[in-house]
């Protein structure tokens, strides 16, 4: 098969196609890494392999949809649910994720920018990717902590089951309507701002006085 010239193909998509829906759909895979490292990027390797939703990626991550770093991946995020789940592994899995879901960002970020050059590709997935997942793995910080405090960690599998979803729809969204993703993670931002709020406040009602 002759080489693809990338540079007519993203003058031909235009703008639109070629770097702000990546982005956006990028900035939702991304954020969702924030709180699961592997979900999102075995979701991104399940629709890419099947040809959901229009998801393509680069060549240079052709590996992503190989049947082993699919098994890898569901395996991962098997391993990720379960540990985040019991408490002490959760703030572990956390403490980890400042280092590994950043990457894991930056990794399904800059996959999705198809049509144009690897290294742009692989810096636009650093821009948009990494910061992302970090903020997000950094609020989680903060409500772990808060439900650690208040409840001595019984209520941690409950926040977490609430990241598994939250991690989950936020990764379809960015599939089926990417451009809703800055209006999502918005939202996002509220609900884990106020539920971080919300368990601060019941710690300070129940620290005696």
């Amino acid at each position: 098969m002759p080489d693809l010239d990338l540079s007519s193909i993203s003058a031909a998509a235009g703008p639109l196609q070629t770097w702000v829906l990546p982005a956006l759909l990028g900035l939702g895979l991304a954020s969702a890494t924030g709180l699961r490292t592997f979900l999102p990027l075995l979701m991104l390797a399940l629709a890419a392999k099947f040809g959901l939703f229009g998801v393509r990626l680069i060549d240079q991550m052709d590996w992503l949809v190989s049947w082993p770093a699919i098994a890898a991946l569901a395996t991962a995020t098997t391993a990720e649910f379960l540990g985040d789940k019991v408490p002490a592994i959760d703030h572990g899995l956390n403490a980890i994720g400042y280092v590994t879901r950043p990457a894991a960002g930056a990794i399904a970020a800059g996959s999705v920018f198809w049509n144009v050059d690897p290294a742009a590709a692989a810096i636009a997935g650093l821009i948009v990717g990494a910061p992302a997942a970090l903020a997000f793995n950094a609020a989680q910080t903060g409500v772990r902590v808060g439900s650690t405090a208040t409840t001595g960690g019984l209520g941690n599998p409950l926040v977490s089951l609430a990241e598994d979803v939250l991690a989950f729809v936020t990764v379809i969204i960015a599939f089926l309507a990417p451009i809703l993703i800055p209006i999502v993670l918005v939202i996002l931002a509220v609900i884990v701002f106020r539920l971080a709020r919300r368990i601060r406040d019941r710690g300070e009602r129940l620290r005696p006085a």
